[in-house]
C-alpha cells in the first residue's frame, strides 16, 4: 500500500511539475525530503537487490531500444571515456581522498566501496533535461551512450570492493578477469536473449503480445546474467540493441505501441526512485546516530565528497576532450600521408572502420554542458541500501551507515546543485537548437528528408514505368501525384470503400514507398551519414503517415 502511495504522489508532483515549467526530479527530491520529517511517517522499504532489479532494467533497456548501435559506434571514444575511464578514475580519487583525510575512520578499502557507489552519473534527468532543452545531438548521443556502461563499470568494481572488505569470495578470484569476464559475458548473454525475442516476435505477429514480451526482456536479460555472474547492466543494454534494431523491421503497430509504452514506464520508474531518494532523508540521519557517528564529522566528509564528485568530472571532461583536440590539431599539421600500395595498403579495413568514428570535436559551449551532467540517482541509491550488514566473520560492516549517508547527500546534492542549473546553464550557453537554429542539426534533417523523397521517388520510378496491368496512364499519374505528397492530407486518399483498382493499387504502391524509405534510412544511418536523432524523428513519423492511412482502409473495410 505504500508503495502505491508513493507512486501515485510522485506521478501528481510530476504533473504539477511539468504544468509550471519546472524539473520533475528535482520536485519530486524536495517534496520527499519534506514529507519524511512528517511525525509518525514510515517510509517505504525495498531490498536493494530488488530495486537494482526492478528499477534500472526498464530504464536502461528503454534508452538502448531508441539508440543504434550504430551511433554508439561512432561515438565510442568520449562514450568509453567518460562510461569507463571517468567511473574508475571517480572510484579511485574518492577513496584516495576520503582515506587520506581521515575525516571519518575510512580505510582505502572501505573508501573505496564509497567511491563506486557516487562514480556512476545517472544520465536519465540530464538527457531527459537536453532532449526538452534541445540539446545538439552529438551531446545527447554521449550522454545517452554513457548512461548505458557507467553502470556496469561501477556495479562490477563495487562489487570487488565489498568482497575485498567482507572478507567474501568472488566468483573469479583475480579482480581484472573477473572484471573482463563480467564484460564479456553479459553482452553475450543480451544478444541471445535479443535474438531469440526476435525470432519469437517473427511468429506472434500480434501487435499487444509483442509488447508485452518486450517488457519481460529487460528482466529475464538482467537475472540470467546476473546468475551467471555477468554483467546484467551491459545485458539489457545490448538486448535493448538487438530488439531495437529488429523492430525496424516488424509491424508500424509494435513499434508505436512500445514507443509510447516505454515512454509511461519511464515516467512512473524515474518518478518513483526520486521520491524513494528524498523519503529516506530523516532515516539516513537516524541511522548515524544510532550507529553513534558524529553528524558534524559526517556533514563535513559528505561536503568533501560532493565537491569532489562535482569537480572530478569537469577536469576530466577538459583532459579527455582538450587533449583529443589538440592532438588532432598536432597530427593534422605533421602527419605524413599514407602510402597507396605496401604496409599502408594493408591497413585499409582497419581504416575504414576507424573512419566511421565520428572525430568531430565538441565546442567548448558543448564541452561545459557535458561537464555539469554528473548527478547521481537511482544506482548510487541502490548500491548503497546493498551494502552487507556483516562481514563474513560476523562483525559489523566498517562504517556502514556513514557510507550510506555520503552516498545520500552525494545524490541528493549533485540533483539539486548540477539538476537545478543545468537548465539555465543550456539557455545561458545558447546550445537549444530549439532556441538558436545549428546548422549541423539541421543539415541532418534536410539530409533525412532528402533520403525519404528519392527512395519514394526510386519506387514511384519503377512504378510509373511498369504499372499493373489494367491501370491507364492517367490513373498511374493521379496515384504517383497523391503518393509523392507523402499522404499529408489523408482527404486526398482515395475511398477503399468501393474497393476499386484504384484503391488497391494507392494502397499497396504507398506502403511499398514507406518500405524502401525506412530501409534507405536505416542504410544512411547505418554507414554513419546521417545522425540518428534525425533518422528516428523521421522514422516516427513514417510510421505515423502510414498508422493513418491503415486506419483510413481499416475503418472502410
Amino acid at each position: 500500500m505504500e508503495l502505491i502511495l508513493v507512486v501515485v504522489g510522485a506521478i501528481v508532483v510530476t504533473a504539477i511539475a511539468h504544468r509550471r515549467g519546472l524539473e520533475p526530479a528535482l520536485i519530486i527530491v524536495v517534496v520527499g525530503i519534506v514529507v519524511s520529517f512528517a511525525p509518525d511517517f514510515e517510509p517505504p522499504e525495498l531490498d536493494s537487490h530488488i530495486l537494482l532489479t526492478v528499477v534500472l532494467p526498464p530504464l536502461l533497456y528503454s534508452a538502448a531500444l531508441n539508440f543504434s548501435f550504430p551511433t554508439f559506434l561512432r561515438n565510442i571514444r568520449p562514450i568509453l571515456g567518460l562510461g569507463v575511464g571517468l567511473v574508475v578514475v571517480s572510484a579511485f580519487t574518492v577513496a584516495a581522498v576520503s582515506a587520506w583525510l581521515v575525516v571519518v575512520p575510512l580505510t582505502f578499502a572501505t573508501a573505496l566501496v564509497l567511491g563506486a557507489i557516487v562514480a556512476p552519473p545517472d544520465a536519465v534527468t540530464a538527457v531527459a533535461v537536453g532532449r526538452k532543452l534541445g540539446l545538439p545531438r552529438k551531446v545527447m548521443a554521449i550522454l545517452t551512450g554513457e548512461s548505458l556502461i557507467n553502470d556496469a563499470a561501477a556495479l562490477t568494481l563495487f562489487s570487488i570492493a565489498v568482497a575485498q572488505v567482507a572478507g567474501t569470495h568472488t566468483f573469479i578470484a583475480n579482480p581484472v578477469l573477473l572484471f573482463t569476464y563480467s564484460a564479456v559475458l553479459g553482452p553475450v548473454v543480451g544478444a541471445v536473449l535479443g535474438y531469440i525475442t526476435l525470432w519469437i516476435r517473427r511468429r506472434l505477429a500480434n501487435p499487444g503480445l509483442e509488447t508485452v514480451q518486450g517488457l519481460v526482456v529487460p528482466f529475464a536479460a538482467f537475472i540470467v546474467a546476473e546468475e551467471m555472474h555477468a554483467s546484467g547492466v551491459l545485458a539489457v543494454v545490448v538486448a535493448g540493441f538487438v530488439v531495437g534494431n529488429g523492430t525496424l523491421s516488424a509491424g508500424y503497430q509494435t513499434r508505436l505501441q512500445e514507443r509510447y509504452v516505454w515512454n509511461s514506464v519511464d515516467v512512473l520508474l524515474e518518478a518513483f526512485v526520486f521520491a524513494y531518494i528524498g523519503l529516506h532523508l530523516r532515516f539516513v540521519l537516524e541511522d548515524l546516530q544510532q550507529a553513534h557517528e558524529s553528524l558534524r564529522q559526517v556533514a563535513i566528509a559528505s561536503a568533501i565528497v560532493l565537491l569532489i564528485v562535482l569537480v572530478i568530472r569537469p577536469l576530466s571532461v577538459f583532459l579527455m576532450f582538450g587533449r583529443s583536440k589538440l592532438a588532432r590539431h598536432v597530427e593534422a599539421k605533421w602527419s605524413v600521408p599514407a602510402p597507396e600500395n605496401g604496409r599502408g595498403a594493408a591497413r585499409r579495413p582497419l581504416g575504414r572502420w576507424r573512419s566511421r568514428i565520428d572525430r568531430r570535436s565538441l565546442s567548448w559551449q558543448e564541452n561545459v554542458v557535458v561537464s555539469w551532467t554528473g548527478m547521481r540517482g537511482v544506482v548510487t541509491l541502490a548500491a548503497a541500501a546493498a551494502i552487507p550488514a556483516t562481514t563474513v566473520d560476523g562483525e559489523p560492516f566498517p562504517e556502514r551507515a556513514t557510507i550510506q549517508a555520503i552516498a545520500f547527500v552525494v545524490s541528493v546534492g549533485t540533483l539539486l546543485i548540477q539538476g537545478s542549473t543545468l537548465p539555465w546553464l543550456i539557455r545561458r550557453l545558447q546550445l537549444s537548437r530549439f532556441n538558436d537554429d545549428h546548422a549541423a542539426d539541421r543539415a541532418e534533417e534536410v539530409k533525412a528528408e532528402q533520403v525519404v523523397q528519392q527512395a519514394a521517388e526510386g519506387v514511384l520510378a519503377e512504378f510509373r514505368a511498369n504499372p499493373p496491368a489494367g491501370i491507364d496512364q492517367d490513373l498511374v499519374t493521379e496515384i504517383r501525384a497523391v503518393i509523392a505528397r507523402h499522404a499529408q492530407d489523408a482527404d486526398e486518399m482515395p475511398d477503399p470503400g468501393a474497393q476499386t483498382k484504384r484503391a488497391e493499387v494507392f494502397s499497396s504502391m504507398y506502403l511499398s514507398v514507406l518500405g524502401a524509405q525506412r530501409a534507405a534510412l536505416i542504410t544512411e544511418r547505418d554507414e554513419g551519414r546521417i545522425e540518428d536523432e534525425a533518422v528516428r524523428a523521421m522514422l516516427e513519423r513514417l510510421d505515423l503517415q502510414e498508422a493513418s492511412v491503415t486506419a483510413r482502409l481499416e475503418s472502410r473495410l
